[in-house]
């Protein structure tokens, strides 16, 4: 990578002897922060991480003296490309995120622009209060990055723009002095235009412009009230004294909603609402960098409910959309046909769907109404159906969601839809870069279609979703931007969407802002004569063009900066596993569309690194644009197995959540499963390595007679403090205790033994012939290294609940299932393992036997690494055809009828804490649903992503105190809060050990909560 040229050196030598600061300037560093979640890539000269405001303030003002490009940047969630730039980071997401001041009655929140939305909303419930606007990126996107944006969501036809809620902001200007903008009387702003310095240029520049070309503001700004490209200039103007599009019912005034009929004017010279906020939203950094943000709150809604409307093609769903509004509904949601398709192939998500759809219907119109009460909600429900009805609109049928469960069904649905369309797995990607235009709705129809016959003479395939309600459809073309042809399609498609948005009065961004995707074609799209006075707004704030250059006003082409593009190439790697399901590993690498879902905080479980150090290369998108660089050259091609890139990829604890959570099904664990391999061929498998990994080799050594020495020895404090010397095992973990009866020994020894044995050597072969059993009459069970040797009495729970439920019990003649040499990387021996388990466990997989596991990580490998491990072995797809999960194998006995169980009426509670693989691959619910057999039990999962132990992770020394900030979290918190009667469930085995080491309590396996349960 080319180093930055002069002056960078001396303005970072006096930017560190000023602020001492968190400046990166390394490449590594540099290619983290070079994308955000558009097309685009531009490698900047450093990152600042400014740690208080005071910093943020030196690194402007040093800035402006030497001149040099500054881009502020809060999540880099950007669908436009406005958060590359060839600038300086100034990454304020990292440290300036506090909540500075609440003040309910009045309902504003004053905040830094660091703070994520869905993190401040948190903070606000309590209140019962929010921040209206809300993009679907709220549980990553920062409040500084959404008013740069001005951004909205699926309700903004009930809370309009983030312009509508921004009341004050404090910002440095571009010479680096501070500002504050916030709403001025006749009085105030007098004094303001009478300043002199930069400020009051700005103060009377806005004012000249605001009196002087009110008639080219009003003649160029478009009438659809959901805009914001360009700048914020109609907000100084009376708009709404010119004749309104129909579609335009009112708008928001410094948070409070002002029907058409009371429209009231933003006038200059003053009246209280001359407020340059205004002008600051909007603006993408290139006006003025915020120090902290005023924001106007709203209530929260009492309760919501949905309808959803059933169509049979997508015109008839879209020109509904301007009826369903004369019901007044909250938001109005379009699943598509591709959406509704790819979600039917997926099992899980098929079930989901079965709930609120009759019938096949091409798409649907999700509807959502606010209420005080069900019956409220229904009956507005209703008049809906009756409304559409009368009216004609050739829907087939609306289905109602009222409970917090079936909504979240809907949700759910939706929100995969999108995921299962960005993880197409090809170079032909939906890509954004027109998905926000917005029309009036009446036009909505005709402007879609329109769009996707253009597209389709081009050879391109569109999908869609989004919210109807406001006349916004997000269609995303499929192309390939690594095809020059492909590229050249993207101005001829923005071209052609101008032109139509033109003759519908409608907005080319609504939502998403300009950027690289879109400044290019303001002047086309605004006008020359509005275009000009955009132009004079960013000479006014920013003289010499630093802040974000190339933004709303002088763009660059669109196809320039591509992340790909018609030169990208990759390095050709001799692959350890099997990337053909994702077209070759630098593919399985790039599913990653920047998206930066994997930086929430919040909820979920992905991804756990990033929760704890808040660093961008301990995230998903982190760790994948790292390899990337590597993949495509931008990196030498050495760094793939570098020292740098080892620390890049160390923090990935292989919990799976990104493969379930992150849109695009990035599975990180794969990819870091191929890179130790890789790193491990270059430099040798370190001692710590090889004796995890081989656990499955010695632990029959350690268990049994030799059980007391081996405790003994790993309790030893000398030893101890010797292991974390020689091997890197932390001196503060106490291993697991081995049994002196191992559970197979236990089975063994029992007067009846497991029928029809395995003969000695196993294997398919040497399989005495049996006829086929009744199914349901026996379960293999398959018992992992750990709960044979560590934990038997979990094991023994399960088969005592088993044969009391009336089945027999096989024990699969194999313990080592290769899990640990999968954590450690060692592909040779876990294909070799996996190889010997699909041999033992083929003759019963055939004669359709349900192949039980207790452990999670280790039976959910038979349905996850063993298919890539062994992809052209029949067996190994027909072993994970029939591995359940214990949890699994009882829910579904359950929901058959089949249980014949008796438990105890006795009223307890439990706390469940879910496997990081067992959320990602199979979901929580079985557990669930097992646990809530016991009549009186309540069953209560925590929210607590990974319990930070992932195996041996937390074991290993430099991990230790990362692993418990993972469990301090909300894991270890919710386990000391419950009460000493409250039951802790935990299906892992590592879980278990972290919450009995960091909790001070003891957790129990679902089996051995059940077994005790029993009457």
């Amino acid at each position: 990578m080319t180093p930055p040229p002069q002056p960078w050196p001396d303005f970072f030598a006096a930017l560190q002897k000023r602020t001492g600061g968190d400046l990166r300037t390394d490449d590594y560093s540099r290619l983290l922060y070079s994308t955000d979640a558009s097309l685009y890539q531009v490698v900047p000269p450093a990152v600042f991480l400014p740690r208080t405001a005071d910093e943020l303030q030196a690194a402007v003002e040093l800035a402006a003296e030497y001149r040099l490009p500054l881009l502020p940047r809060t999540a880099g969630s950007s669908l436009a490309g406005q958060a590359v730039n060839d600038a300086l980071i100034l990454d304020i997401s990292r440290h300036l995120d506090r909540v500075i001041e609440l003040n309910v009655e009045e309902r504003w929140v004053r905040v830094q622009p660091g703070i994520v939305l869905d993190e401040l909303n948190l903070h606000l419930k309590p209140h019962d209060l929010q921040f209206g606007p809300d993009p679907a990126s709220s549980n990553r996107a920062c409040l500084g990055g959404i008013v740069a944006n001005n951004a909205t969501g699926s309700h903004s036809i009930l809370y309009g723009m983030t312009a509508d809620h921004l009341l004050a902001t404090n910002v440095i200007l571009s010479n680096g002095r501070p500002a504050t903008f916030t709403p001025l009387t006749n009085s105030q702003l007098r004094l303001k235009l009478a300043e002199s310095g930069l400020e009051g240029d700005i103060y009377r520049g806005v004012a000249q412009i605001a009196a002087q070309q009110a008639d080219v503001i009003r003649a160029g700004t478009p009438r659809h009230w959901r805009r914001c490209g360009g700048y914020n200039l109609d907000r100084f103007v009376d708009l709404h004294g010119t004749q309104m599009n129909p579609d335009e019912r009112g708008y928001f005034d410094d948070g409070v909603w002002r029907p058409a009929r009371e429209s009231v004017s933003f006038k200059w010279p003053g009246d209280g609402r001359f407020n340059l906020a205004k002008l600051i939203c909007g603006s993408e950094g290139t006006l003025a960098v915020m120090q902290d943000i005023t924001l106007n709150l709203v209530p929260l809604p009492q309760m919501t409910g949905l309808a959803i409307i059933h169509f049979d093609s997508l015109r008839q769903a879209l020109a509904a959309v301007p009826l369903i509004l004369e019901v007044e509904p909250t938001a109005v949601e379009l699943l598509d046909n591709l959406g509704l398709t790819l979600c039917r192939d997926v099992p899980e998500y098929a079930r989901l769907l079965a709930t609120f759809i009759q019938g096949q219907p091409f798409c649907l119109l999700i509807t959502e109404f606010q209420g005080s009460s069900r019956a409220e909600l229904r009956a507005r429900i209703a008049q809906l159906d009756s409304h559409l009805q009368q009216q004609g609109v050739g829907h087939t049928a609306v289905t109602v969601a009222v409970s917090p469960q079936s909504q979240q069904n809907v949700w759910t649905v939706r929100k995969v839809g999108l995921g299962l369309l960005m993880g197409v797995r090809s170079d032909y990607k939906p890509i954004p870069f027109i998905e926000d235009a917005a029309v009036p709705v009446e036009h909505l129809a005709e402007y879609v279609l329109k769009v996707e016959e253009f597209c389709q003479s081009l050879g391109t395939e569109v999908t869609y979703y989004a919210h109807a309600s406001a006349g916004c459809i997000h269609m995303r073309p499929l192309i390939n931007s690594k095809l020059a042809e492909e590229v050249a399609k993207l101005p001829q498609i923005v071209n052609f969407s101008v032109d139509l948005l033109h003759g519908y009065g409608g907005v080319l961004s609504s939502e998403h802002g300009d950027g690289r995707a879109r400044s290019w074609a303001n002047e086309r799209f605004f006008g020359p004569e509005l275009y000009r006075l955009y132009q004079e707004v960013k000479r006014l704030f920013d003289r010499h063009n630093l802040l974000n250059p190339g933004n709303i006003v002088n763009g660059r082409p669109m196809t320039e900066n591509l992340r790909y593009g018609e030169g990208y190439r990759v390095v050709r790697l001799t692959e350890h596993l099997d990337f053909d399901p994702e077209q070759g590993l630098h593919r399985a690498v790039e599913m990653c569309n920047g998206a930066g879902v994997c930086r929430k905080k919040t909820t979920g479980t992905m991804c756990p690194s990033f929760m704890v150090t808040r660093e961008e290369e301990h995230s998903t998108r982190g760790r994948a644009n790292a390899l990337r660089a590597v993949l495509s050259g931008q990196l030498p091609a050495a760094e793939l197995t570098s020292r740098r890139m080892y620390e890049v990829m160390d923090l990935c604890i292989e919990c799976k959540a990104c493969k379930a959570e992150c849109p695009s099904a990035v599975d990180m664990a794969k990819i870091k499963f191929e890179f130790l391999a890789h790193y491990y061929a270059a430099h040798g498998v370190p001692l710590r390595a090889r004796l995890l990994a081989s656990i499955g080799q010695w632990a029959p050594l350690a268990a049994g007679p030799l059980a007391p020495l081996t405790n003994w020895t790993t309790r030893n404090r000398p030893l101890r403090a010797l292991m974390e010397k020689w091997v890197g095992l932390s001196r503060q973990r106490l291993l697991p205790q081995f049994a002196h009866q191992p559970f197979h020994k236990w089975f063994a020894a029992r007067k009846f033994p497991p029928p029809n044995p395995l003969p000695k050597g196993g294997g398919i072969s040497s399989l005495p012939q049996r006829g086929r059993v009744r199914e349901g009459a026996e379960v293999v069970l398959f018992v992992d290294t750990l709960n044979n040797y560590t934990q038997p009495e979990i094991p023994i729970a399960a088969v005592e609940l088993l044969e009391t439920a009336g089945y027999r019990i096989i024990l699969a003649p194999v313990t080592d299932d290769g899990r640990a040499y999968i954590s450690k990387g060692l592909v040779k021996q876990a294909r070799e393992t996996a190889r010997k388990v699909v041999t033992q466990l083929a003759h019963y997989a055939a004669q359709g036997l349900p192949i039980v596991g207790l452990e999670p990580s280790s039976l959910l490998s038979l349905r996850d690494e063993y298919l890539y491990l062994l992809p052209d072995d029949p067996w190994a797809a027909q072993v994970a055809q029939r591995a359940l999960l214990f949890e699994e194998f009882i829910a579904q006995l359950a929901d058959a009828g089949r249980l014949n169980l008796t438990f105890t009426d006795e009223p307890r509670q439990i706390l469940l804490h879910g496997h990081c693989h067992q959320k990602a691959l199979v979901g929580s619910g079985p557990t669930v649903c097992a646990l809530s057999l016991p009549p009186n039990y309540t069953v209560t999962e925590v929210d607590s992503g990974c319990c930070g132990m992932a195996g041996s992770f937390g074991y290993e020394a430099e991990h230790y105190e990362l692993s418990l900030k993972m469990g301090e979290r909300r894991l270890l918190p919710a386990v000391r809060q419950a009460s000493p009667e409250t039951i802790i469930a935990a299906p892992g085995v590592s879980c278990r050990q972290q919450i009995g080491h960091g909790g001070g309590r003891e957790a129990r396996h679902p089996a051995q909560i059940l077994r005790d349960a029993l009457l």
